[in-house]
C-alpha cells in the first residue's frame, strides 16, 4: 500500500510543478477532463459522419428556350419534354445514388442574342447549372455557345437549333444537337416539292442565321434538281404589316411561296398578308412554321400547305404514348428532341459518376452511340442502372439518336400537309 501511494505521489509531482498550490490542482483536473471529453465527442461525431452515406444531391440543368418571342407557342411543350426526362431519372432512384435533377428555366427570346447570353450567364454562374438543354433558335444558340457555354466548359444540347453554321463553331466538343442540320432539311424539302411536281417557288426567310441557312440550303438543292427560285427575299420579325414584302414576292410570278420563318412572328405575318391580298394560296413551310397556332391563326386558307419537320423515327410512337401517360404532348414540334437532349445529359452525368462539367463532356458521345444496350423512351431508369453497374448504353430515345463526330444527328423528317385544319403526316424521309 505504501509503495502504491508513493507511486501516485510521484505521478502527481511529475504532472504538476511543485510551484502549483494544492488547492488549484483539483480545478486544473476538471479543466483537463472537460478538454478530453470534448475531444472524445468530436472524434465520435467524425466517426458517425464517415460511416453515414453522403446525402443525395440536387443537380441543376438549365432549360434555355424562347418562352417569349416568335416561337413562344412551341416552347412550353418542349420544356415539358425535357422536364419529363429529368423527373423520370430522379424518380427512378438510380441517378447518382438517389440524387435528383432540377430544371432551371431561362428565356432565350429566340431572337435577342444579348438577352439570351445574359440568361445563360445567370444560369451558369449564379444558379450553378452543370449543363444546358438548349438553346432553341440558331442565332441565340450560337451566341450562348461562343460567349458563355464554351468559355465556362458547359455542355449544351440543343433540340431545335438547325443552322448549318453551327456544325463548324469552335465548340471544344461541348455543343451537341438532337435536331438535324438544315443542310439536310433543305435537301429533303427540295425532294418533297419535286415529288409533287412543283418546280418553281418564291422564297422568303426570317433575316437571321436560321432563316438564311435554311434558305441557302433549300435553294441550292432545289436548283440542283432543275428547279427555279424566282425570288429570294428576307423579312424582319415583329412588323405589323407585311403587304410590301408580299407584293414583291407576288411580282415574281410564282404560284408557290416557301416561308422559312417563325410561327408566331414574321412567318405568320407573311402568310396572313398573302391571304389578305390574294397573292398566294400555296404555301411551303419548314420546321419553324409547324404547330397548331398557325392553323388557328390562318384557318382554312392554310389547307394544302406542305411542310417538313424533324421526326418520325422508330421511337416516335413509343415516346408519344409514354409522354401522354405522363401528361405531356409528345407529338409537338421538337418535343421528342427536347426529351432526348435532356436524357443524353442525364446519362452522361451518370457515366461520369459526378456532375463535374468536364467529366460530363467526356461522356456525351459514349452514351449516345454504340456499343451498348439500346435505350428507348421511358427507359432511363434501366439505363442509369446499367451504367451504375459498369455497363454501356446506346441511347436511341425518341428520335433514333446517333451522333456524328461533331455531336450532331443525321435524323429523319416528316413530310406534312395541312388537311381539314389538321397536320397530317404523308411520308417519312
Amino acid at each position: 500500500m505504501q509503495a502504491s501511494e508513493n507511486s501516485d505521489n510521484i505521478g502527481q509531482q511529475s504532472r504538476y510543478p511543485t510551484i502549483i498550490p494544492n488547492q488549484f490542482r483539483a480545478a486544473i483536473n476538471q479543466i483537463i477532463e472537460r478538454i478530453l471529453m470534448k475531444k472524445i465527442l468530436l472524434a465520435s461525431t467524425m466517426l458517425v459522419a464517415l460511416s453515414t452515406p453522403v446525402a443525395a444531391e440536387e443537380i441543376k440543368i438549365g432549360i434555355i428556350l424562347g418562352f417569349t418571342g416568335p416561337i413562344e407557342s412551341l416552347t412550353p411543350a418542349m420544356a415539358a419534354g425535357a422536364e419529363l426526362a429529368m423527373s423520370e431519372a430522379s424518380e427512378s432512384g438510380n441517378f447518382l445514388d438517389g440524387s435528383t435533377i432540377i430544371g432551371i428555366r431561362g428565356d432565350s427570346t429566340c431572337i435577342d442574342s444579348a438577352a439570351a447570353t445574359s440568361v445563360a450567364e445567370r444560369l451558369i454562374t449564379s444558379d450553378g447549372v452543370v449543363a444546358i438543354m438548349g438553346a432553341d433558335c440558331s442565332g441565340v444558340t450560337t451566341a450562348i455557345a461562343n460567349n458563355v457555354a464554351v468559355p465556362n466548359g458547359v455542355v449544351m444540347v440543343s433540340p431545335s437549333a438547325t443552322s448549318p453554321a453551327l456544325s463548324t463553331i469552335d465548340d471544344k466538343g461541348l455543343f451537341h444537337r438532337t435536331a438535324p442540320s438544315d443542310a439536310r432539311q433543305g435537301q429533303v424539302l427540295a425532294d418533297v416539292l419535286f415529288s409533287r411536281g412543283i418546280s418553281e417557288v418564291a422564297v422568303t426567310y426570317t433575316n437571321n442565321d436560321y432563316g438564311k441557312g435554311l434558305s441557302d440550303s433549300f435553294s441550292k438543292a432545289f436548283k440542283a434538281k432543275g428547279g427555279k427560285v424566282s425570288i429570294i427575299a428576307a423579312h424582319e420579325d415583329g412588323k405589323a404589316d407585311y403587304s410590301a414584302e408580299v407584293g414583291a414576292l407576288s411580282a415574281s410570278g410564282s404560284k408557290h411561296l416557301a416561308v422559312f420563318g417563325y410561327i408566331d412572328q414574321g412567318g405568320k405575318g407573311i402568310i396572313q398578308a398573302s391571304v389578305d391580298l390574294d397573292a398566294f394560296s400555296n404555301f411551303i413551310l419548314a420546321d419553324g412554321m409547324v404547330g397548331e397556332s398557325i392553323i388557328e391563326a390562318i384557318g382554312p386558307d392554310l389547307n394544302g400547305a406542305i411542310a417538313t419537320l424533324p421526326g418520325g423515327s422508330s421511337g416516335a410512337d413509343a415516346f408519344v404514348k409514354y409522354a401522354k401517360e405522363n401528361g405531356v404532348s409528345g407529338d409537338g414540334p421538337f418535343v421528342p428532341e427536347s426529351y432526348d437532349a435532356a436524357a443524353l445529359i442525364i446519362l452522361a452525368i451518370q457515366a461520369a459518376g459526378s456532375a463535374d462539367r468536364a467529366a460530363i463532356q467526356s461522356k456525351m458521345m459514349m452514351v449516345a452511340n454504340a456499343p451498348g444496350k439500346k435505350i428507348g423512351p421511358g427507359e432511363l431508369g434501366k439505363a442509369l442502372k446499367i451504367i451504375a453497374a459498369g455497363g454501356d448504353v446506346d441511347y436511341q430515345g425518341a428520335t433514333n439518336v446517333e451522333f456524328n463526330d461533331v455531336g450532331e444527328v443525321y435524323g429523319t423528317y416528316k413530310e406534312l400537309e395541312v388537311s381539314n385544319g389538321k397536320w397530317k403526316t404523308i411520308k417519312i424521309h
